[in-house]
């Protein structure tokens, strides 16, 4: 399942290296590997999200509304 981070959750998760694992990234729908832009793609659809005022579900279906496929990180 997809999940929509927060811009605390994506630095909370960063291994001591400063990276993100595979398997973290892909619970994010990015994809492997990471494409340039990546964190702040996730940021600002997260930003979209919340403008309505309702944070979006921690599971279940795809938050950003896109299948994997049609993410655009680039």
């Amino acid at each position: 399942m997809v999940y929509l981070p927060s811009p605390e959750e994506i630095a909370a998760a960063a291994t001591p290296k400063g990276a993100w694992t595979r398997a973290q990234l892909a619970e994010w729908g990015v994809p492997w590997p990471p494409p340039k832009g990546w964190k702040g793609e996730l940021i600002e659809r997260w930003k979209a999200a919340q403008q309505d005022g309702t944070p979006p579900p921690r599971h279940g279906p795809d938050p950003t509304g896109f299948a994997q496929e049609t993410l655009d990180f680039g």
